[in-house]
């Protein structure tokens, strides 16, 4: 059996072609059950929650992701993602591989979102604004860097030091402009695509701050509770997901506008089936504003599991 640490895994899993294999997953016969999700409590500090993500390919592979999201972890310098993936034989039940799920998940998730910007955004997108100081945020970069010919990232915070890092570690790895803002409503004004990746319960990216044409990329925010956009934002934008049952049933940011009435499911355009499939053709005009929700699903686990696996595999 292939062990990966996270260097290993990192590696193993370069965006231009991990997008692509998310592309061809969620065209592929894949079966993913619903996820297993448990809320832990943790004394004295928020409740962590546990995630169980099975999926398989029918003869090929099957795996099993087991994560928890510790929102305390911040305080204590700590990613709060901690995971392992369990690669197997679908066949034989053979173990093939154990790969670090912390930086699986990272990957896959901003992959995700690039994917579904290359529906979504405009194709000459160049100002990119990231929400949010955690692991996902250079990650966010470095996937749309990968996808979209951006010139300028921005970064917004409520750490300026960590803001300022991020910035600094973009610029010096993909050799573009990076500032830490701010003023979040002007940055907003000003982007192509903004990315938000934070455990928000309260909206971050407001309707009336959207440009014309603009992106919206929704990643944090996993639970009915939480949320990063109201819901002008939500009303204002053309709206679609990464999976239609988990969005709806955990992101509140969608979950929260239908239960006030703000949105029915039929607003919800496409998902990235549709999408990848062809059977909706994403961005319609330079001017419409789209709003891209995500949740995670297992699929995109096993995908980058098996990526990850014949990378090395080959080596």
């Amino acid at each position: 059996m292939k062990l990966l640490d996270p260097a290993a895994t990192k590696a193993a899993l370069p965006y231009p072609e991990l997008i692509e294999a998310l592309r061809d997953a969620f065209r592929s016969p894949c079966v993913m059950p619903v996820r297993h999700h448990h809320d832990m409590e943790v004394p004295g500090e928020s409740d962590a929650t546990l995630l169980l993500m099975p999926a398989w390919l029918p003869g090929e592979y099957y795996g099993v992701k087991i994560a928890s999201v510790h929102p305390g972890n911040a305080e204590r310098g700590l990613p709060a993602v901690a995971a392992n993936y369990l690669l197997s034989n679908a066949v034989t039940g053979k173990a093939l591989a154990l790969i670090d799920g912390g930086e699986l998940t990272a990957r896959r998730t901003a992959a995700a979102s690039a994917l579904a910007s290359s529906y979504l955004s405009r194709k000459d997108s160049k100002t990119h604004l990231i929400v949010g100081t955690g692991r996902l945020s250079y990650e966010l970069a470095c996937a749309h860097a990968a996808i979209r010919p951006i010139e300028k990232f921005l970064v917004w915070g409520r750490s300026t030091q960590k803001a300022q890092a991020i910035c600094e570690r973009i610029t010096a790895d993909l050799g573009v402009e990076a500032l830490p803002v701010s003023d979040l409503q002007a940055a907003c004004l000003q982007a192509d695509i903004i990315s938000a990746a934070t455990l928000s319960h309260e909206p971050l990216i407001l309707g009336e701050w959207l440009p014309e044409g603009c992106h919206v990329d929704l990643v944090g925010a996993f639970k009915p509770d939480m949320r990063e956009s109201d819901n002008v934002a939500v009303r204002l934008a053309t709206l679609f997901v990464d999976t239609r049952g988990g969005a709806l049933k955990e992101a509140g940011d969608l979950a929260i506008p239908l239960q006030e009435g703000v949105i029915t499911a039929d607003d919800i355009i496409a998902d990235l089936y549709d999408l990848t499939k062809g059977t909706h053709s994403g961005r319609a005009s330079d001017t419409e504003i789209t709003l891209f929700k995500s949740v995670g699903a297992a699929l995109e686990d096993l995908a980058g599991a098996v990526l990850a696996y014949k990378q090395v595999e080959n080596d």
